[in-house]
């Protein structure tokens, strides 16, 4: 009663307007908080793991409930989400979808800010420029440039009002109830993994330098954004102490690293885990508490209804566009009561059960078998474990890229040296993994039970990617020391590395 005869003398004396106005208004205290989600290296928009785990869906509904409580909060991508994935490598009217799916995903989810990953030039420049165009979200980079014509500037969004420049750093501007303001600045850059003729890589320093000192005058704080390697994303920690925190992606397990300036976050891949980062900052003292936490994106949380209905509709293409290669996608076929080790730290280390039965399947997909078979570790990007039942559609998931087995002739003394770059390259996509193939405890190659003779010539199946040379330089179908290679055609079971694998656990 007293509140609201207090509220009957104010519209008394000034009048209603000037009653709300008193009411209303709050004195601007200098403090502000707000929220990031960051998620890195997403393929898959639906949940895996049977449903257990990420789910882009379960993000979108994650982002509307912070937002409910604190309305600045925004998204971010740290690169890797338009390839390598199971839908993007199908045709849809005559073209690949190469992401198409994840940016419709992310525009329904609410995606502020998305910055390039490696992966992203997977695609070629023409579909990149389609996926850049159809975004709703913005796009950040310092050091990557578009190449046209030996002229070098940054990649452009395409938009009814006209080409607009992809800006070398990101301003965020925000409000909050009484009436403090913040401008936070996020500066980005990409590791030169992933070489195109359409792409420039610059230095990584030197571009970040440059992104700070536009952006520091203009706003409060300063983020990283960034795809680059851990010991990359270090550095640059270490090289600017403006950077409060930086948020990057290209590992794809999690991990908080402090340094002596920042720190550097990373969620898990394919949106099993996202970080949740709470800022908050005092503009008078100038003081920042960072709060991360490390959030499971699972099956105990929600799915956003129109972000769910997307997935919904692309995850109906796939499956109709699954069955033009195999009869029945969902069909069980194999029972792993041991989990088959797909997680993408073990494909790129270690030999894996589940490396060695694709290789297995690949070296039986002929009539006359190979003695043995390689694998890039990087082709396997389930990044989980598959265990219980497991259906084709799990395969396809496993090996995305697809592509064909081939049979190769080569000497003892290129696959020696073959084994051994690979095993040089251990922690990444190039480590091979391998059937009858071991080293003995003097570490030399074996195959089966007998060391590998350098003079020797030996039948290997291996993906068509590695005689591409993009993983193992000199490993070409015109290197001299391979003496014969045999290309099945589509039809075969060796045309395509997912169907020698199903028909070999059917067996």
């Amino acid at each position: 009663m007293r509140a609201l005869s207090f509220l009957l003398l104010l519209i008394l004396a000034f009048g209603c307007k000037s009653a709300a106005t008193l009411t209303d208004t709050k004195k601007d205290d200098g403090q502000i908080a707000f929220v990031i989600i960051q998620l890195n290296d997403v393929y898959e928009i639906a949940p895996l793991g049977g449903g257990k785990h990420g789910g882009m869906a379960r993000v979108a509904h994650l982002k509307d409930s912070l937002s409910a409580i604190n309305p600045n909060t925004f998204m971010v991508m740290a690169g890797d989400f338009l390839n390598p994935s199971l839908i993007g490598t199908l045709k849809l009217d005559g073209q690949r979808i190469y992401g198409k799916q994840m940016v419709e995903t992310m525009n329904t989810m609410g995606m502020d800010l998305a910055t390039f990953g490696n992966h992203e030039f997977d695609i070629g420049r023409k579909a990149l420029q389609k996926r850049i165009n159809e975004s709703q979200f913005a796009w950040t980079s310092a050091n990557v440039l578009e190449v046209n014509n030996d002229r070098k500037t940054y990649f452009n969004i395409n938009r009814d009002i006209g080409n607009v420049a992809i800006k070398p750093y990101y301003i965020w501007s925000m409000t909050d109830a009484d009436g403090t303001k913040l401008d936070v600045g996020f500066v980005s850059a990409c590791i030169d993994s992933n070489p195109r003729d359409f792409v420039a890589y610059q230095p990584v320093i030197p571009s970040l330098k440059a992104a700070l000192e536009a952006v520091i005058p203009k706003t409060d704080i300063q983020l990283g954004l960034t795809h680059l390697a851990l010991e990359q994303d270090k550095e640059v920690a270490n090289q600017f102490d403006a950077l409060r925190l930086i948020m990057g992606g290209h590992e794809h397990n999690n991990m908080s690293v402090p340094t002596n300036n920042a720190t550097v976050v990373k969620a898990d891949a394919n949106a099993k885990t996202v970080y949740v980062h709470r800022f908050s900052y005092n503009k008078n003292t100038k003081a920042l508490i960072i709060d991360s936490e490390l959030v499971p994106i699972d099956d105990k949380l929600a799915a956003q209804p129109a972000t769910e209905a997307v997935v919904t509709k692309w995850e109906a293409i796939l499956d109709a566009k699954l069955k033009e290669v195999v009869a029945d996608p969902n069909e069980i076929i194999y029972t792993a009561t041991t989990p088959l080790d797909g997680t993408d730290s073990a494909s790129r280390g270690v030999q894996t059960n589940l490396g060695g039965i694709i290789t297995e399947a690949m070296a039986k997909a002929f009539d006359q078998p190979a003695q043995a078979a390689l694998v890039n570790g990087g082709s396997i990007r389930l990044d989980d474990m598959l265990s219980g039942a497991i259906s084709s559609l799990d395969i396809f998931r496993v090996l995305p890229f697809g592509g064909h087995v081939v049979k190769v002739d080569m000497s003892g003394a290129l696959l020696i040296k073959t084994l051994d770059y690979g095993l040089s390259k251990r922690g990444k996509g190039a480590y091979l993994q391998r059937y009858n193939i071991d080293r003995n405890a003097l570490g030399e190659w074996m195959i089966g039970p007998t060391k590998i003779d350098p003079e020797g010539v030996y039948s290997i199946a291996l993906s068509d990617f590695l005689l591409k040379g993009f993983d193992i330089p000199f490993l070409t179908a015109d290197h001299p020391e391979i003496l014969g290679v045999y290309t099945p055609e589509p039809s075969e079971k060796a045309g395509d590395i997912r169907r020698a694998v199903i028909d070999f656990l059917k067996q």
